[in-house]
């Protein structure tokens, strides 16, 4: 491990789809954004919906590479950043058409007069669009570097 690194692990309940020295991760936690570096305190969080960005060392020429993250937690300590998400996805494989697409269902959904929890179904489908809007920036911005 280079001096100024830490270890990033991504696990989701499917796979773990990282394990590798970055140099910078911003993490979207249930409240904002958390920025971890190598020296920094211990702490464990809960995730939020987000991107997650990561900072790769210049040796390894990968530049930053993206995530959409949502729930789960997150562990800092010793240098490593464990998140435990939920869900995510690498930015290059969010599909712009199919993120636009969700986008459409979510904002056509109509939460009924007479739904038994109207607060929850709500904040579910405040949920479902904010994710699909962040699909859609995140699959432009993709397209637009040329990933």
């Amino acid at each position: 491990m280079a001096d100024n690194t830490i270890t990033c692990r991504l696990v989701t309940p499917d796979a773990e789809l990282l394990n590798e020295e970055v140099t910078y991760a911003s993490v979207p936690a249930w409240d904002g954004l958390i920025g971890f570096q190598h020296g920094g305190a211990s702490l464990v969080s809960r995730l939020g919906l987000g991107k997650l960005r990561l900072d790769f060392p210049s040796q390894a020429g990968s530049g930053s590479r993206e995530y959409l993250i949502e729930d789960g937690f997150l562990e800092m300590g010793n240098n490593e950043l464990v998140i435990l998400a939920q869900r995510a996805i690498a930015a290059e494989k969010i599909i712009e058409s199919d993120a636009k697409a969700q986008l459409a269902e979510a904002e056509a959904r109509i939460v009924p007069e007479d739904a038994p929890n109207k607060l929850e179904a709500v904040a579910r489908v405040t949920r479902e669009k904010e994710r699909a809007k962040l699909m859609v920036a995140m699959a432009q911005n993709s397209k637009s570097a040329g990933i």
